[in-house]
């Protein structure tokens, strides 16, 4: 079984080592710059439970070098897969399956999603519908990931917490191909159960990241305080309305309540939002596939989302105005 991730930045990177370091010796990654040298040099370096280890991993800068693959995991943010669909492309044969692991609402949500939208291929994470012609929806295992990884200095990943992956085909169906990806990860030491509905668990992690990601931006503020705060609270809890009218709309099950949903960011603590860090260090923002999808989503399905709206507004000209958003 030869896997490829593609993007081994902090959860890419985490992934790949857990493999490696439990035998995966066909593995490979796909990294640049100072990551991609330190890894060549050193090997790729995880700190867990407080204890260092060297993950042998094959690195490489280009794809091509590493050649079709059974898996390929793409670990990269939603914003930067098509801009890498040309990098990707030697890596896919006739039965290369593709895990999916960006945060909010994936490009292939409508492939085999019985119902009218069934196909429908969305523009705000899909421009053109240029991943779904390229990579095509039929390769998909979609995932969610829970781990909060860190990577402290080139070729070193320092895991925080978490090892769960939720993995699903869109089509619900427990395949082989997604059963003997969950059993290499559950033997790398990882939590990996196959869902027959990943897109209901894919809402209740989105639910949170559509509302306390922008008003983080926004605010500064972590998770703890806009939680405490009655004003930013309220305005959370009244975005995750919209989105839970959307997504019940859909077939979506949500399986706790929104308060409790709050309550379970808040108990995170003093934690900044990727969307607040990608802010302060000028990096591109998940502004599209957290918030942008959801407004889609609202509209093809004939449901308001007045207050998503504002946000996202204000969201998108501070990311303009910081350069991290175009």
């Amino acid at each position: 079984m030869k896997i490829n991730v593609f993007g081994a930045g902090a959860i890419g990177g985490y992934l790949a080592a857990k493999l490696a370091l439990a035998g995966r010796t066909d593995l490979s990654i796909v990294a640049r710059g100072a990551h991609l040298d330190a890894i060549r040099a050193g090997g790729l370096r995880l700190i867990e439970d407080g204890a260092e280890t060297v993950a042998p991993v094959k690195a490489a800068a280009k794809a091509e070098e590493l050649g079709v693959q059974d898996y390929v995991v793409l670990a990269l943010k939603a914003h930067s897969l098509t801009p890498a669909l040309d990098q990707i492309a030697p890596l896919l044969g006739p039965d290369t399956a593709v895990v999916t692991m960006q945060n909010g609402v994936p490009w292939w949500y409508f492939h085999g999603l019985s119902g009218p939208l069934e196909g429908t291929r969305l523009d705000s994470v899909d421009p053109g519908g240029a991943i779904w012609q390229r990579i095509g929806p039929q390769r998909v295992i979609g995932s969610v990931v829970y781990p909060a990884v860190e990577v402290d200095a080139p070729g070193l990943i320092r895991h925080v917490e978490g090892r769960r992956f939720s993995l699903g085909e869109p089509s619900g169906e427990k395949g082989q191909r997604v059963i003997r990806l969950a059993e290499e990860m559950v033997k790398a030491g990882l939590q990996a159960p196959v869902r027959d509905d990943i897109r209901s668990e894919i809402w209740v992690k989105l639910w949170g990241n559509l509302s306390f990601n922008p008003i983080s931006a926004l605010t500064g503020s972590t998770l703890a305080a806009i939680v405490a705060d009655e004003g930013t609270r309220a305005l959370a809890r009244t975005m995750m309305l919209e989105a839970q009218v959307i997504g019940e709309s859909l077939g979506v099950r949500f399986p706790i309540a929104v308060d409790r949903r709050i309550k379970g960011a808040g108990d995170v603590g003093e934690h900044k939002t990727s969307m607040l860090q990608d802010l302060e260090r000028g990096r591109p923002m998940e502004i599209d596939a957290l918030v942008s999808a959801v407004q889609e989503l609202g509209r093809l399905t004939d449901r308001p989302t007045p207050a998503i709206d504002a946000v996202s507004a204000l969201v998108k000209r501070l990311a303009l105005e910081h350069g991290c958003y175009s």
